[in-house]
């Protein structure tokens, strides 16, 4: 680090240990409402932006944890900081999205936020299963456990995380066990205790995780009718996940027909899909058409187009940096 850097980083921090707590809550606050609403409308993409902005304006999302003494502000950074994990993983930018959730962990432990710290772990889980880490998975679900029973909605978003993790490892029985357990759960009703931010764990949320964990087990005549009726309903950007599931599915049934109607329907507005975890599935499976000789001749041409219309990846410059700001 460069003498300047440093002294920029000291004047920072010496900022945030001294500017009034009371202040900032409100501002964290406000970022929180501004980025879920970008979040849900335009996808994860179109939000880092939003997010490199907030880290200029609120450098205590960068400071030292321990120096952060006011509950109320830790209480708000803590909640910020698992939004931004989480815009971060849906546009791609693993390796910072578990550095804030990391964060977002350690900020919420400091202010006892049990709440923030449950949505922090299920938003790992389901990154680790993501990255290909499903044993990292289970074990960031397992965190979420207290000495209490859980919710219903907590309990419920749980034993769907691990029934994803669970597939993955091959536990085709036991996966099955707990994605119809996530489900009873879920019919059980919200209760009292269920936290603020489990208002979008909704019937299409568990159905669209039924039906992809039906096809991580390769059981697509199950899987399919569930995850078609998912996308179908409306609901936030991110859902579009849910598409790009039902066109694997159709694909490695070898639904021909479907999955061509699907992709006349999906390619026109890829370039418009702001998350980087449904693009990438996008991409992957239109080079298995393409690397499929028993594909219908029009369909590999359906999923050349499909690549061809999908945003590039993140790439790009460091979303935890503001621009024209000191490394």
């Amino acid at each position: 680090m460069s003498g300047r850097t440093s002294r920029a980083a000291s004047a920072r921090a010496r900022t945030c240990a001294e500017e009034e707590p009371g202040a900032l809550v409100p501002e964290a606050l406000g970022a929180i409402q501004r980025l879920v609403a970008l979040d849900a409308s335009r996808g994860a993409t179109a939000a880092v932006p939003a997010v490199r902005e907030v880290l200029r304006r609120i450098p205590q999302l960068s400071a030292d944890p321990d120096r952060l003494r006011d509950r109320d502000l830790l209480a708000a950074l803590a909640e910020l900081s698992e939004v931004i994990g989480w815009i971060l993983f849906d546009a791609g930018h693993y390796r910072r999205a578990r550095r804030m959730n990391a964060r977002a962990l350690a900020l919420a432990e400091l202010c006892g936020d049990r709440a923030t710290a449950r949505l922090t772990l299920l938003n790992h889980s389901m990154l680790e299963a993501h990255t290909g880490r499903p044993k990292a998975a289970l074990e960031a679900a397992a965190r979420v456990a207290g000495p209490r029973p859980l919710p219903a909605l907590v309990g419920s978003l749980v034993l769907v995380r691990r029934a994803h993790a669970t597939a993955m490892l091959g536990g085709r029985r036991e996966a099955v066990a707990l994605i119809s357990r996530a489900r009873s759960r879920f019919l059980d009703g919200a209760s009292p205790n269920d936290p603020p931010w489990a208002w979008w764990i909704d019937r299409t949320e568990l159905l669209g995780h039924e039906g992809w964990v039906l096809s991580r087990l390769r059981a697509w005549g199950r899987a399919v009718p569930l995850l078609y009726e998912a996308t179908t309903a409306p609901g936030p950007s991110y859902r579009h996940l849910f598409t790009a599931e039902l066109l694997s599915a159709l694909v490695r049934a070898r639904a021909w027909a479907e999955a061509e109607e699907l992709i006349a329907d999906v390619a026109p507005r890829a370039a418009g899909i702001g998350s980087v975890r449904t693009t990438e599935t996008l991409g992957a499976t239109a080079g298995l058409l393409l690397a499929s000789p028993g594909a219908p001749a029009n369909l590999r041409d359906a999923a050349a187009f499909l690549l061809e219309s999908l945003p590039a990846g993140p790439g790009g410059p460091d979303p935890l940096v503001p621009r024209n700001h000191p490394a």
